[in-house]
């Protein structure tokens, strides 16, 4: 086996933005490698086929299904984020919270020093932390 890799599968074209919109968000982070539908499809041509990006050296695979299903992203997977400073957490979870929902507002719940739980405007969970 030569590693694992978290894979997100967008639907309605939606991959490119979701993956610049984390990009810049997260210091050290990049696209990597975008391959996309051509003319002959399946999926609508220049839509991301497969893609390749990193967050602080963790790399993400996606795509644009061409088929549409039933079911979309859950909770139950999330992105857990440390942060180091106050400032990055509020920044971070605002951001994020711009067309986003709340499921856990940040706050301190005792375990951490500042904690968020966020579905972002593309369905993706993160967990924003501060560690005391």
């Amino acid at each position: 086996m030569e590693k694992v890799t978290p894979f997100l599968m967008f639907q309605g074209g939606k991959a490119e933005d979701a993956m610049n919109y984390y990009t810049s968000l997260i210091e050290d982070s990049e696209v990597k490698s975008i391959i996309r539908y051509g003319a002959e499809g399946p999926g609508e041509e220049g839509t991301v086929m497969q893609a390749i990006f990193s967050l602080k050296g963790q790399e993400f695979m996606c795509i644009d299904s061409h088929v549409d299903h039933e079911f979309t992203f859950t909770p139950s997977f999330s992105i857990f984020l440390t942060c180091d400073t106050e400032k990055e957490i509020d920044d971070l979870y605002n951001k994020m919270m711009e067309n986003g929902t709340a499921l856990m507002p940040i706050d301190n719940y005792g375990f951490s020093k500042k904690f968020g739980w966020l579905n972002d405007q593309f369905g993706i969970s993160w967990q924003l932390n501060l560690p005391e």
